[in-house]
């Protein structure tokens, strides 16, 4: 059976449906291939490709020139997942105008068939702007690591009354705007619950709790590739140590050789006392020994 492609009124419809929504990262043409093969429902373009791809130590230094890269070698492996593309840091808030030619640019250039933004009441005029311009899109509000800075890290959000409210407000006010999901990031499970069921369209968990329409997750685990690192550092310092150990080794047989050599000549040459003899016998031995670590 031919899968048909996702659409927005397909995610729309697992709202009502109960089956639950799946989602990943993609960021090249051969994960996209990989993906593909599956029953995922959504690829995210991530502006996390600037940690994961690119090197990056947050995602701030993500553009859009990159978002569009990556975005169009996606589409060339991907078939029925629907293709959405994030919206960087400083591109969507200096203007509305800034926010819809942007967002253009990843559906005409990158090919996305959908743009994710972050922030929830601030954004909602761009949001609103975007859609009318015939664009659809994904919100996100709780831990939006755009704003890392202002967060002093990334921690969870939503954790006290007044916090959880806002968030809450939020996500309301951006389906209010016309987003088709939005993703609930880095806020306690109990609230995710809440906000999911008051909203009439699917929300996307990560790491915000069970209750959620949906998941999404990275799909290029750092926590295998650190694994991995630390590994080869690991091995870097055993072979650092069997090098020192060898040349501590050579740097010892050298002498021992010559100590062994010269007592033998002594003990050959003189004409030794039985205990003196015992005594070189014993240098002899404790020599060999030494030279055969």
């Amino acid at each position: 059976m031919v899968r048909q492609p996702i659409t927005i009124p397909s995610i729309l419809g697992r709202k009502k449906s109960g089956k639950k929504l799946v989602a990943l990262t993609g960021y090249d043409y051969s994960f996209a291939r990989i993906l593909a093969t599956t029953e995922i429902d959504i690829v995210l373009v991530g502006d996390s490709l600037g940690m994961v791809s690119l090197g990056y130590e947050n995602t701030l230094p993500v553009t859009v020139d990159e978002i569009v890269a990556h975005t169009r070698a996606v589409k060339h492996g991907l078939n029925n997942p629907l293709l959405v593309s994030d919206m960087p840091f400083m591109s969507y808030q200096v203007s509305v105008e800034q926010a819809v030619a942007n967002a253009g640019r990843l559906i005409q250039e990158g090919r996305a068939e959908a743009v994710k933004l972050e922030g929830g009441i601030p954004v909602c005029e761009k949001v609103q702007a975007i859609v009318q311009a015939g664009v659809p899109v994904m919100g996100h509000v709780g831990l939006t690591p755009q704003r890392v800075h202002q967060f002093g890290g990334y921690k969870v959000q939503g954790k006290n009354y007044i916090d959880a409210r806002q968030i809450k407000q939020d996500a309301k006010a951006l389906q209010q705007a016309g987003v088709f999901s939005v993703v609930l990031e880095g806020i306690p499970g109990e609230l995710a619950g809440e906000i999911t069921r008051e909203l009439k369209i699917p929300t996307i968990g990560i790491g915000a709790g069970k209750d959620c329409d949906g998941q999404i997750l990275v799909f290029e685990d750092r926590t295998r590739l650190l694994l991995m690192e630390e590994q080869l550092a690991r091995e870097e310092r055993l072979a650092a140590v069997g090098r020192l150990s060898a040349g501590i080794a050579h740097e010892i047989r050298n002498p021992l050789a010559s100590i062994t050599g010269s007592g033998q000549v002594l003990r050959d040459a003189l004409e030794l006392l039985p205990e003196e003899d015992q005594l070189f016998g014993i240098v002899e031995l404790e020599s060999d020994r030494l030279g055969h670590l």
